[in-house]
């Protein structure tokens, strides 16, 4: 017998309507009940089956969501741990424990925290990165490996994103900055140094550098100037080998100046003819930190002034003859005012030889890099005459006395033959008139006596001597004029060789009678 239903609750008033019209169709049909039963019971088993999943399933979402929120409690404790955000953890366990609702209120209270956390490691994250990438560019710009950073080079460890770890990377970061900075400074002073080294060198800077590296010359296209270890020690190489260039340079210039000083002040040379060198003389006083001044150490400035040095060397050589062949007649006049012998010739040839081995010795001096180490020297010759010329006056001097003895010697000989000659000349005259008289006797003899001419009134006798020559000495008169001229002579000999210090002596009386 089929079974009645009671009313059913409004809630279930479409299940209790759908089992009438189903019980009215049975009825209808004349289904049997056992049939009907069946039916029930396979129709509440049906039931029972969805009710049963409809649980399993909300049991499921259960575990789901307690899994999660131990999930996000892990996560909130990992996060917490990794940023070192101990205060905000507290927090969250503090409010955990407070909030102790379903499960939906718990994940809802949890959610604010996790997402927080969440977008407070990814900034940690993005600043370690950032902080990171530029050490790891910095560290590449120093060691100078040449290779560029990728953007995913740089690993962040995601266990440790404290913030005392990232001021750690940030102080680091600064470090290698202000090295940078130094490196960065350091190079373009480096680069200002060569550069003031080209100029005064007349250099090739561009090429110079740009052999160190070409980032140094042009930077326009993005990259960096290099501060690499090895760009440094380059430049510091570079630098140190113009400074030895200039300085080698300036002391070729200093020794062409004062080579050039001496050949003008030797050979006299005008000043306005000087003055085409000013910019090489005045490098003589100067220090190598003095020398700025553009091309002022060029090459063909090195060049030019060799080739002035050896053209006055050239013009030296004819100067120097002279010079040296007057000092040497000098000293020849006063060694033979000392009476002292010199053998000029040989004297003559050896200055010659010693002239042409100077002036050769000058010349290599010049080509052969300044690497002068002759023995001669033509201003030394020139210093050692001029010395030879002091001590031979000196000598001279200290020779005066005795050669003034000698001179009065060779006086008083000199006048004891000139008193014989005109004692022996007076003897002579004496003789002579003796003959003239002896003849004029004999003729008077032979002859007879001359008449004696009358004398007028008033004249003396001695008027003959007052009027002319006298008569008994006409015939003497020309002998005696030959033997006046010669005696003449011999005394303007002796005159013409009296030196200044003859002392004049009295003559005797027959002399001065004769």
């Amino acid at each position: 017998m089929a079974t009645v239903f009671s009313p059913v609750s409004p809630s279930r008033t479409t299940c209790g309507s759908l089992l009438q019209e189903l019980q009215k169709i049975w009825d209808e049909i004349g289904e049997a009940d056992n049939e009907r039963d069946k039916m029930l019971q396979q129709l509440e088993e049906e039931c029972l089956d969805i009710y049963r999943r409809k649980v399993e399933m909300t049991r499921k979402y259960k575990a789901d969501l307690c899994q999660s929120l131990d999930y996000a409690e892990n996560e909130i404790s990992g996060l917490a741990s990794s940023l070192g955000d101990s205060v905000l953890f507290t927090g969250f366990v503090v409010l955990f424990v407070k909030c102790k609702g379903t499960l939906k209120q718990q994940i809802s209270a949890v959610i604010p925290v996790l997402e927080d956390l969440r977008l407070k490691k990814q900034g940690r994250m993005k600043d370690f990165f950032e902080t990171q990438l530029q050490i790891a560019g910095i560290c590449t710009e120093i060691a100078g490996t040449g290779h560029s950073i990728k953007p995913t080079d740089p690993k962040v460890n995601e266990q440790d994103l404290t913030l005392k770890r990232l001021e750690e990377l940030k102080a680091r970061l600064k470090e290698l900055q202000n090295e940078k900075s130094l490196r960065l400074q350091k190079v373009i002073s480096n680069i200002s140094t060569i550069h003031d080294l080209s100029v005064v060198m007349s250099i090739d800077f561009f090429e110079t550098v740009n052999d160190v590296h070409p980032s140094l010359i042009d930077s326009a296209n993005g990259q960096s100037k290099s501060i690499s270890n090895d760009t440094l020690a380059r430049l510091t190489g570079v630098i140190h080998s113009l400074k030895q260039d200039k300085q080698q340079r300036l002391q070729k210039l200093q020794v062409l100046g004062r080579m050039l000083i001496e050949l003008w002040n030797l050979m006299d040379t005008p000043i306005e003819e000087q003055g085409k060198w000013d910019r090489i003389t005045t490098l003589s006083s100067c220090s190598v930190n003095e020398v700025s001044r553009q091309g002022s150490l060029a090459l063909e400035v090195i060049e030019q002034t060799e080739v002035e040095v050896v053209r006055l060397n050239a013009l030296k050589a004819g100067k120097l003859k002279e010079l040296v062949f007057k000092r040497q007649n000098e000293l020849e006049e006063i060694y033979r005012g000392c009476h002292m012998d010199v053998d000029s010739d040989a004297a003559r040839q050896i200055l010659i030889g010693l002239i042409e081995s100077g002036f050769l010795q000058n010349l290599s001096f010049v080509n052969l890099n300044y690497a002068f180490t002759g023995n001669v020297d033509l201003s030394d010759l020139l210093s050692s005459m001029d010395d030879q010329i002091r001590k031979a006056k000196e000598q001279a001097l200290s020779r005066k006395e005795i050669l003034d003895k000698a001179s009065l010697l060779k006086t008083l000989e000199e006048y004891a033959v000139l008193r014989q000659e005109r004692e022996e000349e007076k003897r002579r005259s004496r003789e002579q008139k003796r003959q003239q008289e002896q003849f004029v006797a004999e003729q008077e003899a032979r002859y007879g006596s001359r008449p004696t001419v009358k004398k007028p009134l008033g004249q003396s006798a001695s008027a003959n001597t007052m009027a002319g020559t006298p008569i008994g000495r006409r015939l003497a008169t020309p002998c005696l004029h030959a033997i006046s001229s010669g005696k003449e002579r011999r005394e303007s000999k002796v005159l013409n060789v009296t030196p200044i210090n003859y002392v004049a002596l009295p003559k005797n009386d027959s002399a001065s009678r004769g």
